[in-house]
């Protein structure tokens, strides 16, 4: 019997497949992943690209609403090495980028690996590389695999896994409750009173295209919010301020948004919207929150059809109590709560990445950590500062790697199980 038992383990090991990377592994799919598989590829360096879905970008293809578009112009939004094509509009939606994804990934031929759930990573001292454990599925199919490299760069992203807050009474609330990733359309809320929990770019979007659906949102605001017009003048708020930054100190832009804010969108505190204290500007270096960008759900405020209301007590039977005692009917409760980093349930490192799953350097000197750990998309400069991210990635690795290649080193090192060589 002890026999047996020995053999199902050694059939168990050898069921692990062991896998060398010649090369970087790159863990996550969407748009930071592909920017940096691009610009590999642009220098010559092989990789591995693990992605836990089975399609690139699955936030964008399976956690967004339907009427998202880009908030940022297009020129602002590109990855690097391909523009987005000529007759996309200048906020290209959610299906012109999810598109111009796939067209990316064509152009440089990436080609991940789907259904790769990675579990653990860790950098092995006695070998001087990376070791990353994955679980794949296909079907009801599980299969384990060991990757090894001796680069790693984490692109899970900002936005990994989805934020449920704990609000008293909320998991016996009778009606309908969701994450803004389940939300598509409003339609299923016709006539339903919705409360939406989160003032950010998605709350306010998701309570505009309630009212659109003939739905009756209230939206819970907290804490202070900077609300900035999308454009100013027929020009893109953020070119404004990106160009105003190349010849004004930070501060001194912000008075200017602020001025502009008021003139467009008006004094928007007798409707429950405060400004924080700092510029918005500021409050975004500081507190890494992105001012809203309105596209019509102010309009909406002001006229009542979307109620703007503090923050919550308790849920309870069809109803919420708000902090203020105020208590309103409620059919249908939407949280759109953000998103966090996921990096801390995977990756066994305390040096590079912080706590929230966020490298501890702030832009733009966190994308590079020790023994080959790298990390793109974690700026919180959305797309254009994790292009920044990819394209110092790629050049790193491509000096180190043609560095190796050029030494024709051949590293001896001890395996516990037999290992693939990928490339």
């Amino acid at each position: 019997m002890e026999n047996l038992f020995r053999l199902v383990d050694y059939e168990e090991t050898l069921s692990k497949r062991c896998i060398w990377v010649n090369g970087p592994v790159i863990v996550g799919a969407g748009p930071s992943g592909l920017a940096t598989a691009a610009c590999l590829k642009q220098e010559g360096v092989p990789f591995m690209l693990l992605e836990r879905a089975e399609c690139i970008a699955s936030l964008w293809q399976k956690r967004t609403y339907d009427r998202l578009k880009l908030h940022l112009p297009k020129q602002f939004c590109q990855l690097p090495n391909l523009p987005f094509p000529q007759h996309f509009p200048k906020y290209p939606s959610k299906n012109q980028f999810i598109d111009y994804l796939e067209s990316y990934a064509r152009h440089f031929d990436i080609n991940p690996r789907f259904n790769q759930c990675v579990q653990s990573a860790r950098y092995d001292e006695t070998t001087g590389l990376w070791r990353l454990k994955t679980v794949a599925t296909c079907g009801s199919v599980k299969n384990e695999f060991e990757y090894i490299c001796r680069w790693l760069v984490v692109a899970t992203g900002e936005n990994a896994e989805c934020v449920m807050p704990e609000i008293q009474g909320l998991r016996e609330f009778k009606g309908d409750v969701i994450h803004a990733c389940q939300y598509k359309c409003g339609e299923r809320f016709k006539g339903k009173k919705v409360l939406v929990v989160g003032c950010g770019n998605s709350g306010m979007e998701l309570s505009l295209d309630l009212f659109n659906h003939t739905a009756s949102p209230s939206i819970v605001v907290r804490s202070p919010v900077h609300v900035l017009p999308r454009e100013v003048f027929g020009k893109s708020t953020f070119e404004l301020a990106t160009l105003m930054l190349q010849w004004l100190p930070l501060w001194v832009v912000d008075k200017i948004l602020l001025v502009l804010a008021w003139l467009v969108l008006g004094n928007m505190e007798k409707f429950g919207l405060r400004r924080p204290s700092e510029g918005p500007l500021s409050w975004k270096n500081t507190k890494g929150k992105t001012p809203v960008l309105d596209i019509g759900t102010l309009e909406k405020i002001r006229s009542g059809n979307i109620k703007v209301v503090p923050a919550i007590k308790r849920f309870g039977n069809g109803c919420v109590e708000l902090v203020n005692g105020e208590k309103q009917d409620v059919d249908a409760v939407v949280l759109a709560t953000g998103y966090r980093s996921n990096v801390p349930y995977w990756l066994q490192e305390g040096e590079f990445f912080s706590e929230n799953g966020f490298p501890k350097c702030p832009f733009p000197n966190g994308w590079k950590g020790n023994v080959g750990l790298y990390a793109v998309g974690f700026t919180r400069r959305g797309l254009s500062g994790a292009s920044f991210d990819a394209v110092k990635i790629a050049q790193d690795i491509a000096h180190l790697w043609k560095q190796d290649t050029k030494q024709h080193k051949h590293r001896t090192t001890a395996f516990h199980r037999r290992c693939i060589s990928q490339f």
